[in-house]
């Protein structure tokens, strides 16, 4: 199947400023990609891209449509969540779901309704009396009982307590996600995402640095706990990050890059494992909030 997203040369100004440089990635089908990256590095800016809602410079296809000239036709097929979900105050629960099934042709009533059962909101409770966390909920509850075929998180669960955010993600993954549909998330809690992620994607100073499957990540990056005869050895090898943990000194490797080193080899140095996707965000974007 064709990329649900296929960017090229994707760019975009403000002024002098350069938010998105040049950026280029396909997303295919039946995925669910964690877009990171830091504040002001282009995550949103290219969400934004894909979703029509500024313009830019290269090529972007989104559904095989172009999200400048063909918005109204893409969003019948495209959902999104921001960082903040803005709904009236005076809106009830009904009311919300009144509205949206009024205006899209693909929207399930009796879906959002089963997942509002399971939460503490009731028809006729309006938004100022809801928590922010009751708030994405009902947002997520209109969202996920609209057959679409790419959904869109741009921190969807800032500012919600751990329960809040494990539980938006867990009936993301139950209610929503199955091989036709495709996810993208942006996110800085990276550590709760990391075990829904089948793709990864860091972005910094408006470019992609790094994009491959959780798959891939696995099988290219190593950790080791160094020991402490062996810290001059490991230097050697050229490790991409080094940190030290109760004293000792945990090196990170890439086993692909140019001064790629075996598994084999880097166990003779210590023990190792895979690096956690924040371990390895930290590591790759050093400097970066200097």
């Amino acid at each position: 199947m064709s990329a649900v997203i296929s960017a090229q040369g994707l760019t975009k100004r403000y002024g002098k400023q350069t938010a998105v440089d040049n950026v280029s990635f396909d997303i295919p089908a039946g995925r669910i990609i964690g877009l990171i990256g830091p504040n002001g590095s282009g995550k949103t800016t290219t969400l934004k891209a894909a979703l029509g809602l500024i313009p830019f410079e290269g090529e972007l296809s989104v559904l095989g449509k172009d999200p400048r000239t063909q918005r109204d036709e893409l969003m019948q097929d495209v959902c999104f969540i921001a960082d903040v979900a803005i709904l009236p105050r005076w809106l009830r629960v009904a009311d919300a779901i009144d509205f949206v099934a009024g205006i899209h042709p693909r929207f399930d009533r009796a879906k959002a309704e089963r997942y509002l059962a399971n939460t503490k909101l009731t028809p006729s409770m309006k938004v100022k009396q809801m928590s922010k966390g009751m708030i994405v909920q009902l947002h997520l509850a209109l969202v996920m009982a609209i057959d679409a075929k790419l959904l869109v998180l741009d921190e969807p669960t800032l500012g919600l307590d751990i329960i809040y955010r494990k539980q938006f993600y867990q009936n993301l993954l139950e209610d929503y996600f199955d091989e036709e549909k495709t996810i993208v998330i942006t996110t800085h809690q990276v550590e709760e995402v990391e075990h829904i992620l089948t793709d990864l994607m860091f972005i910094r100073d408006g470019k992609i640095i790094l994009a491959a499957s959780m798959d891939e990540i696995g099988e290219r990056y190593t950790e080791v706990m160094v020991a402490a005869d062996k810290v001059t050895a490991a230097n050697a090898l050229a490790p991409i990050d080094t940190r030290t943990v109760f004293g000792k000194a945990v090196m990170l490797f890439d086993t692909r890059g140019p001064n790629g080193v075996s598994r084999a080899q880097l166990a003779t140095l210590g023990e190792t494992r895979n690096p956690s996707v924040a371990d390895l965000f930290v590591a790759t974007m050093k400097g970066t909030y200097a």
